[in-house]
């Protein structure tokens, strides 16, 4: 069974090469039959890749200790729960669940994008396919999770306790849902380039993909967080340390991409931009993974320390974030730049908090990487840590939070700044209340806690505010004020609630 699952990996390999180079071709000939080799073999790629990772799984589950990687991190005594999430608790099978995530997306758009063009269609599977082949290459060359060991040992070293926790069966497989969900958002942004064809239509396409990832890798982030909490008492929900960091830009780059596309969506603005930025969130993807599995970060949650791999990895990196950069840079001249509006209006709300959110990304970054360039160049260690990023990061987040009340109430095109504060003028002074009360009434010297909490209430107040006002509450029967509430689009409530969930 464990070389039919490794077998299976082959097989998927050599259908992501498929993928890759065919559909290519065939949007390049505008022929037909070559254009839709790429759904098929999309979705039987998936099914040979979930093969492999259910051939894993079992071999868990039945302590196959001839298999190395179960041997490394399983043990026959351990509860079935932990012996499944073992399965991504190390390198080989985290590896193996990110490509059944990467083929997993491709799968999605190969059975839910037939009304999407055909030569965009084949060309974001081409992408998604030459992504695919690149890690099936390394998992078989440098991280095969079926390699047997002979004699088969009586009982294997046991999974590292901090591991054996709820906490890994959420954790890691949402969190990959988030990273590896960003790859569709670059696969449709080199699929633009390559077409040369890019307008709010393709914004639409894009959105909900974006919107899926950010989902999941809110949510792996913040059950990382919490499991760091509880697990290894840091005190914190952040510690600022590479590995969370490398989560995180992500993450703030993806909330940038979110917001763009829908400036580009509503407005047919910000193209290039848009592009640009689902470039940049994939990248940074990558190099999480790149500084989780070459050993050249030091953390307590680093998966691995093979110089090889890392080599290995680093050229993936140089072949997709090169590529892609020098793509756009070749076709971003011949994009249409998109429609012109206001400063003062939503558009130029949603491109404030772009600036602030892509600047506090390469905040991260610096302070991240800083230290590994130093060693690399001038042979000198040095540690940045939590102080560093207090002093730039929150400078940053700062005033984006004051605004963020802001957008939502200003108009597309033109907006009227002193109507939108007057609407909110409720939930300022309702924030500046509990801000004075934790520093009269709880503590005087907490100052900080005291901004936080003002902040807090202020988020979800101005939210709350931006409902009351499009429901016209107040100015209206409550009767009817409720009936207009409930008829809201859908998106509404989900800014509402992304924005209140700041706090």
């Amino acid at each position: 069974m464990v070389e039919a699952g490794h077998f299976a990996l082959v097989l998927a390999f050599a259908l992501a090469l498929v993928q890759s180079i065919l559909p290519l071709i065939g949007a390049r000939r505008n022929d037909e039959r070559l254009m839709a080799v790429a759904g098929p073999v999309a979705v039987t790629g998936f099914a040979f890749t979930a093969v492999a990772f259910a051939v894993l799984v079992a071999a868990y589950v039945q302590s196959d200790f001839s298999v190395a990687n179960v041997w490394e991190n399983s043990h026959s005594l351990k509860p079935l729960l932990f012996k499944v999430t073992g399965t991504w608790g190390n390198h080989e099978g985290s590896m193996l669940l990110w490509v059944l995530i990467l083929t997993f997306f491709g799968a999605l758009v190969a059975t839910f994008g037939s009304n999407l063009p055909d030569t965009l269609r084949a060309n974001v599977l081409a992408v998604q396919g030459f992504l695919g082949a690149a890690f099936f290459l390394f998992i078989l060359t440098t991280s095969n999770p079926f390699a047997r060991l002979e004699p088969a040992p009586f009982e294997g070293r046991d999974l590292n306790p901090v591991l054996q926790d709820i906490g890994l069966a959420i954790h890691p497989p949402m969190l990959y849902l988030g990273y590896v969900g960003f790859s569709i958002s670059f696969s449709f942004a080199v699929a633009a380039l390559i077409d040369g064809r890019v307008d709010a239509a393709w914004a639409r396409w894009v959105r909900p993909w974006t919107l899926t990832a950010w989902l999941f890798l809110t949510g792996g982030i913040a059950m990382g967080s919490y499991w760091a909490y509880y697990e290894l008492g840091w005190g914190g929900f952040w510690f600022w340390d590479p590995v969370e960091n490398a989560s995180f830009m992500p993450w703030l780059a993806g909330t940038a991409l979110l917001h763009s596309a829908i400036v580009m969506e509503k407005r047919s603005a910000l193209k290039i931009w848009t592009i640009l930025l689902a470039i940049l969130t994939f990248s940074f993807s990558l190099l999480g993974t790149f500084l989780v599995r070459s050993g050249v970060l030091t953390s307590v949650h680093a998966f691995a320390t093979d110089p090889a791999r890392g080599v290995f990895i680093l050229a993936i990196l140089t072949l997709f974030i090169g590529g892609s950069f020098a793509l756009f840079a070749w076709r971003a001249g011949s994009l249409p730049a998109g429609g012109l509006f206001h400063p003062v209006s939503r558009e130029g709300a949603l491109v404030l908090n772009n600036l602030f959110l892509t600047t506090a990304a390469a905040t991260v970054l610096v302070g991240t990487l800083y230290p590994l360039l130093l060693e690399a160049t001038a042979n000198a260690k040095i540690s940045v840590g939590a102080p560093f990023f207090n002093m730039t990061f929150v400078p940053l987040m700062l005033p984006l939070l004051i605004v963020v009340p802001f957008g939502p109430m200003l108009a597309w095109k033109r907006g009227n700044l002193y109507a939108a504060a007057q609407r909110l003028l409720a939930a300022f002074a309702v924030a500046v209340l509990a801000l004075l009360t934790v520093l009269l009434f709880v503590d005087r010297g907490a100052v900080f806690a005291a901004l936080g909490i003002g902040l807090a209430v202020w988020l979800v107040l101005g939210a709350l505010s931006d409902l009351a006002v499009r429901s016209a509450l107040g100015s209206v029967p409550l009767a009817v004020a409720a009936r207009r509430l409930a008829g809201l689009p859908r998106s509404v409530f989900g800014t509402a609630l992304a924005h209140a969930g700041l706090i």
